[in-house]
């Protein structure tokens, strides 16, 4: 490195951290993959001929009442539209294609193959090679494929599948690359503060998607859905590769003074040549991944319940509209990114003054969003057809999901900061699993029988899993550097004694 690079970046890196300019680039990358990732729920309500559905005889869980079960449904409570029958909007049930209730099922899960397979290898890519290249690949193949979408789908409802599992290829090494960038950018007193910043994209993603869906959905055909999202992202990728690097000493827009700080908290002034061996025995013996793990799986559950069924438990169950359906989904996720960044802002600040400690504040903002969630959930079975009531309740119980992002979510760096991208990718790919088993359980849930008390049920579960990562989390989980996450380089796994300069070695706050 010469020295007028330096000189360069520390002009720009005064008017702006470096590592606030990653952070929000993070976000905005997080944003794009998961908008990309839940359009096709919103997409698909005015992709359906619903009408035509219904008369084959495919009804279920995402759409229909067979006859068989018409008088059995006649029995339990069913919603009228709010303000009345003229406010179903007659548009929506003219979508071109006629997928069977399993078929839509797939669709929605398949997204999670790719999501599946992708996460560990390409997590072992972003610790050994670059992360910033693997979040680019991330971003990218997301674009391409949403923006290939309608024409695959219009070929065969397979080439939709195909665009799906590439996506959640792509999509897996999202969290695995932020995970690696932010234990080589963010200091220890600011960790909780920019992970919350780059993993409460994917809220905003969530919800600019949902709403930028329903509307072009509303007012366009549907294809429109994935050309104006799939164009609109194609403006980061330059930004990605131009402003961001792997690690502070490779950025050229940064003052000295940051690069200073980060390297000096951090400890890792000098590299290894080579990235440590990953002690898999150690992780795999170790109580805090694992609670991790069970706490991650558990929570997205509840998590893609939302993300993915509430779009249809909204129009299917309490009678929205496509288009007060998009809005009123996306309602929640906007107060959600502002309650999650000012948690995270306030825990960092309680940990600096040293009045609590890295576990006390992971295991706090998990109690947060389980417990509150898990309350919403069990006043939402008995709250009936009050549509506003109804959507309020669900809207605080998304809202405090945002926690998570300070919680469980975070708690790998704390743990192993050396391998951050691994750990991340693992408890991911166990918590992949619900995003499959979620719409296959709801439409099983509720085939021919699409009303409230079936919700109940599928409520119910979402509750008791809400219930056993609170209790894992607090009881085993911790935010303790673990002993594993010096195990050493691949010549010498038992070097973690010996003063051999690590990667990334934030200490216990």
């Amino acid at each position: 490195m010469t020295d007028e690079v330096p000189a360069k970046g520390s002009i720009l890196g005064k008017l702006v951290p470096a590592r606030y300019v990653l952070a929000l680039l993070g976000s905005i990358g997080m944003a794009i993959v998961y908008g990309l990732k839940v359009n096709l729920s919103v997409a698909m309500v005015a992709m359906l001929n619903h009408t035509a559905i219904k008369a084959h005889g495919g009804g279920g869980g995402h759409g229909s009442v067979t006859l068989s079960n018409a008088s059995q449904v006649s029995l339990v409570e069913e919603c009228s539209p709010p303000g009345g029958a003229s406010n179903v909007t007659a548009k929506v049930e003219g979508g071109p294609f006629e997928w069977s209730e399993p078929l839509q099922g797939t669709l929605l899960s398949c997204y999670f193959w790719g999501y599946l397979v992708s996460q560990i290898p390409l997590a072992h890519v972003a610790e050994n090679f670059s992360a910033k290249w693997v979040m680019l690949f991330s971003v990218a193949i997301n674009v391409v494929c949403t923006l290939l979408t309608p024409v695959f789908t219009k070929l065969h409802y397979g080439g939709l599948i195909l665009m799906r599992v590439l996506e959640g290829v792509g999509g897996g090494a999202s969290f695995p690359a932020m995970h690696v960038m932010i234990a080589s950018w963010a200091p220890p007193s600011e960790r909780m503060v920019m992970s919350t910043i780059i993993y409460v994209g994917t809220s905003a993603g969530t919800a600019l998607s949902i709403l930028l869906a329903g509307v072009c959905s509303a007012q366009w055909e549907w294809e429109s859905v994935f050309y104006v999202m799939g164009a609109l992202s194609c403006i980061w990728i330059v930004l990605w590769v131009i402003l961001v690097q792997d690690n502070p000493n490779k950025q050229r827009f940064i003052s000295l003074e940051e690069r200073q700080m980060i390297n000096s908290s951090l400890g890792n002034e000098q590299k290894t040549e080579h990235h440590p061996a990953v002690p898999w025995g150690k992780v795999f013996t170790s109580v805090p991944f694992w609670a991790i793990l069970i706490a991650h799986t558990c929570s997205n559950f509840g998590w893609y319940m939302f993300l993915i069924e509430i779009p249809f438990y909204m129009k299917q169950v309490l009678k929205f509209n496509v288009a007060s359906n998009a809005a009123l989904s996306a309602l929640p996720y906007f107060p959600m990114i502002i309650f999650s960044i000012c948690l995270g802002k306030l825990l960092d600040s309680l940990q600096a003054k040293g009045k609590i400690t890295t576990t006390f504040a992971r295991k706090t903002a998990t109690s947060i969003c389980t417990l509150i969630p898990g309350v919403c959930l069990l006043v939402l079975c008995y709250i009936g057809c009050r549509h506003y009531e109804a959507v309020s309740v669900m809207s605080v119980g998304i809202v405090a999901m945002g926690s998570m992002f300070s919680g469980f979510l975070s708690n790998h760096i704390d743990i192993a900061p050396n391998f951050a991208g691994t750990l991340v990718a693992l408890t991911n790919t166990a918590a992949t699993l619900p995003g499959i088993v979620v719409p296959l359980f709801v439409g099983f849930v509720t085939k021919g029988n699409q009303n409230i008390s079936a919700w109940r049920i599928i409520f119910g579960v979402t509750i008791v899993l809400f219930a056993l990562e609170f209790l894992v989390f607090v009881f085993l989980g911790s935010g303790s550097e673990q002993p594993w996450n010096k195990a050493g380089t691949p010549k010498d796994p038992e070097a973690k004694d010996e003063k051999t300069p690590l990667k990334e070695l934030p200490t216990k706050p």
